[in-house]
Parts: C-alpha cells; sequence; structure tokens
C-alpha cells in the first residue's frame, strides 16, 4: 500500500532527495541551474561529478542544502588509493556527501576482506571531515548473496548509507532489492534508491520500504505534484469543516 501523504509535509519529501547532476554531457549553465533548482526546493542534497563541487558548494553557500559527489565513479574498479585521492580532493572542494562504488568485479570473486578495506579507507577520509559516505552496489550485476555481503561489508567499514545503484548500469533501484537491504543493515544505516525514482508514487512506495535517500532528477515534477495534491486535500478538507461548524459539535 501506497504511503499517504496526509501526514508528511514537503519538508519529508524534500529530504529524502538528493538531485542529481551526473550525467556527462551537461554543461556548466545546467549544473549551475540544477544547483538553484535544488536550494529553491530545498532538498537533501546536490549530487554532481567531481570536477563541479567547488561551484556547486559556492552556488548553495548558505542554503540547508549539502553538496554530493562521486567516488569511484560509475564502476568501482580505481585503485583504493586513488578513490582515497578522489574523497580528500572533493572533501576539500566543499563536498559533504561522498557516494561511492564498491569494487564490484573483487565483491564477485569473494575478495570480501578487500572490499571492506576500499569501503573503510574512503569512510574514514570522509568521517575525518564530518562527511557522510553512500555505498554504491549497482546490484544490476549482482546476485542476492553479492548484494547481502555488500551490506555486511558496508555496515563493518562504518558506511552511513547502502544505495543501490549508479544509474549507469542496465537497471536501477527494484523493491526486491530495497526490502533486501533493510533487511541487511541496521537502522541506523540509511538506504538510498538511484535509478528510476521518477514520480511522487514512486518515491512514496521506496520511503513505505524504508528508504531515507533517493538520487532523483525529476526533483522538481515530484515536489510540485506533491504540493498539488496536498493542496487538493486542503481544499476537500473546507468544507467539511464549513458544515461542522453549524453543527453544534
Amino acid at each position: 500500500m501506497t504511503l499517504s501523504i496526509e501526514n508528511l509535509t514537503e519538508r519529508d519529501i524534500a529530504k529524502t532527495i538528493d538531485h542529481s547532476l551526473l550525467r556527462p554531457e551537461l554543461d556548466d549553465d545546467f549544473v549551475a541551474d540544477g544547483c538553484r533548482l535544488a536550494a529553491t526546493y530545498d532538498v537533501a542534497s546536490v549530487c554532481v561529478r567531481p570536477a563541479d563541487v567547488r561551484r556547486a558548494r559556492a552556488i548553495l553557500a548558505g542554503t540547508d542544502v549539502a553538496v554530493g559527489t562521486t567516488i569511484g565513479f560509475p564502476h568501482g574498479n580505481h585503485a583504493t588509493e586513488i578513490k582515497v585521492h578522489e574523497a580528500e580532493r572533493a572533501l576539500a572542494d566543499g563536498a559533504t556527501e561522498l557516494d561511492m562504488v564498491i569494487p564490484i568485479g573483487a565483491l564477485k570473486s569473494g575478495r570480501d576482506a578487500d572490499v571492506e578495506a576500499d569501503i573503510r579507507a574512503i569512510v574514514d577520509v570522509a568521517h575525518q571531515a564530518g562527511a557522510i559516505v553512500k555505498v554504491i552496489f549497482e546490484n544490476a550485476y549482482l546476485t542476492d548473496d553479492e548484494k547481502v555481503r555488500a551490506c555486511h561489508l558496508s555496515v563493518a567499514a562504518g558506511a552511513d548509507f547502502v544505495k543501490t545503484s549508479t544509474g549507469f548500469a542496465p537497471s536501477g533501484a527494484t523493491h526486491d532489492d530495497l526490502r533486501l537491504m533493510r533487511a541487511n543493515t541496521p537502522p541506523h544505516i540509511g538506504v538510498k534508491a538511484a535509478g528510476g525514482v521518477r514520480t511522487l508514487d514512486a518515491l512514496l512506495d521506496v520511503m513505505e520500504l524504508g528508504v531515507t535517500r533517493i538520487g532523483a532528477t525529476a526533483t522538481e515534477s515530484i515536489i510540485l505534484d506533491f504540493r498539488a495534491r496536498k493542496a487538493g486535500l486542503a481544499g476537500a478538507a473546507e468544507p467539511a469543516a464549513a458544515a461542522g461548524e453549524g453543527s453544534g459539535y
């Protein structure tokens, strides 16, 4: 059953959204406009390409919108030392949220200790700077057993979120994957759905499954839909309230 909007505020919706600005062809004006849109709707964060972090931070200064970026994106196969350097540069440029991709091949090869060490290296750098880490699994390439192991390794390494996908693989977030990830992480670990959450109804559906963040490009349409529905609820309530005023109750 879809989560009802009656007891949700616009902030509840907006603060689940990481506004995604990651496509390779986006020009400077598109990224800047995207950051301003994120500020207008007071979303949780923007997720920009590493080269855009400094400009995004300048545009969003004084707002409640965090600047996030990607590490080892989109395939996760950078050497850990390179990921660490990338993280350090992103943090220096003003990022406070890092979405890192695990070494997918290492996980599939059963090298769990290497995967945990890779995650932990980024977590240590980020947490020292007061930033958070979301660990991207890229579930399109994983079995359920590998997804469960990735959850456990992310938790052991101290990550703040587990995340389904980059948005660049053959498929993104599925409800089955989100249930699996929520079931295999403790409550203090967030779950982020990325890839395919493009409407308010889709957002409400994944929130019902325990998702606390989504990656979205359809931010404006989601929030405007929420406003319209809330206005409709308020409009429907007004005649009932007026009728009740004369009822003596």
